[in-house]
């Protein structure tokens, strides 16, 4: 893609598509949104624009539309709101809370344990469904060059603003080809989070992420669902049989054997897909690049040596209080803080202070969470 504007590209077929805050927004299957939002920058009117595209949902969303006004308000005093205001501007509801509590979601420390084991020192790497940029962040923060993607351009935006500022964001269907990415561009490293599920069709996806990946990178492919397991979640879930199929070059894993191995600072135990049946949900790593796994020691599943942090937003009073009663059946049972804890309002990432964070009893949230 081509600026054409300073507030939007152009592609190799000369469709124009508008660019706000360095967010690309190249959703192939929202054309008169994408032209709505052009002829609002195009005239001047960027408060406008940014409305039309915070109010656009995926196709799987459920909720409320955003209400204009608050999405008015919202883009006027963005610098005086936290990130949890900024959410729920947008009406986001449960989705809000899970992303406002994601740092201390034991799938997350699945996450960042699947690629700690995997690590090759990636220079750069590719997040597809990133929503709002909570492992960009964390990989931006080891000097990882991160580019994210995902279908909710309101997401991208508030990763933006409050979660990962440096990373750089596309908004892209991911079911429609080609994507608005270079064709040859590569990564060192290719990931998709707790979100694989919801993507189809999966071959073509996956032959994508595959390619970027190109001869040397890697794919980390965290928390797919399985559709045999009663799972919380919509989405197009794969059972184990499914996923063999789809990475047969796969070292795969239990979700939730990730989150102990974080915890337990070891090496996650790898399972083949038959002994994957009973599972909630899976994680796999593929490609030309991947390695064996090692130790999880912190070096992703901990905050960075002298981050502030703070004690898990989920305690009052030094008890947990879930958001809602969905969260507490979807989190809980996996959780890996305690019930009630004495860690301090405040501290520093330190050899001292790395149990409480390793457990996520104190959390290094972005500064305006």
């Amino acid at each position: 893609m081509i600026p054409d504007t300073p507030h939007s590209v152009a592609d190799a077929a000369g469709r124009r598509w508008p660019v706000i805050d360095g967010i690309v927004f190249a959703r192939a299957s929202r054309p008169e949104l994408a032209a709505e939002a052009l002829a609002r920058l195009d005239a001047g009117d960027r408060e406008g624009a940014l409305v039309v595209l915070l109010a656009d949902q995926d196709d799987w969303w459920r909720g409320p539309t955003a209400d204009a006004a608050a999405l008015r308000a919202l883009v006027v005093d963005r610098a005086s709101l936290t990130l949890r205001q900024a959410m729920e501007h947008l009406s986001w509801g449960p989705v809000g809370d899970y992303f406002a509590h994601r740092w201390s979601d034991p799938t997350f420390l699945a996450g960042l344990a699947l690629m700690e084991a995997h690590w090759t020192a990636p220079r750069s790497a590719f997040e597809l469904a990133c929503g709002i940029g909570q492992y960009l962040r964390a990989l931006s923060q080891r000097g990882v060059a991160a580019t994210g993607a995902d279908v909710v351009f309101a997401k991208l935006w508030v990763a933006r603003h409050w979660v990962a500022p440096e990373a750089e964001l596309i908004c892209l269907d991911a079911a429609m080809q080609p994507w608005p990415i270079g064709e040859d561009r590569r990564f060192d490293l290719v990931a998709c989070h707790d979100a694989f599920y919801f993507l189809e069709p999966k071959g073509p996806i996956l032959a994508r992420l595959r390619a970027m990946a190109g001869e040397g990178g890697w794919l980390a492919i965290g928390h797919v669902h399985n559709r045999e397991w009663p799972n919380l979640s919509a989405g197009a879930a794969v059972t184990a049989d499914e996923l063999a199929a789809l990475f047969p070059d796969a070292i795969a894993y239990d979700d939730a054997e990730l989150t102990r191995a974080a915890v337990e600072r070891r090496a996650p135990r790898t399972a083949p897909p038959a002994a994957l049946r009973g599972a909630e949900a899976f994680s796999v790593v593929a490609g030309p690049g991947a390695i064996p796994a090692r130790s999880v020691t912190g070096a992703l599943s901990l905050p960075p040596e002298g981050a502030f942090l703070r004690r898990n937003p989920l305690y009052a009073a030094g008890k947990i209080a879930w958001p809602s009663e969905r969260y507490a059946r979807e989190y809980g049972p996996r959780a890996t803080y305690p019930a009630r804890t004495d860690c301090p309002e405040h501290a520093v990432a330190t050899a001292a202070t790395a149990e409480w964070a390793l457990r996520r009893e104190l959390l290094d949230l972005p500064e305006r969470w």
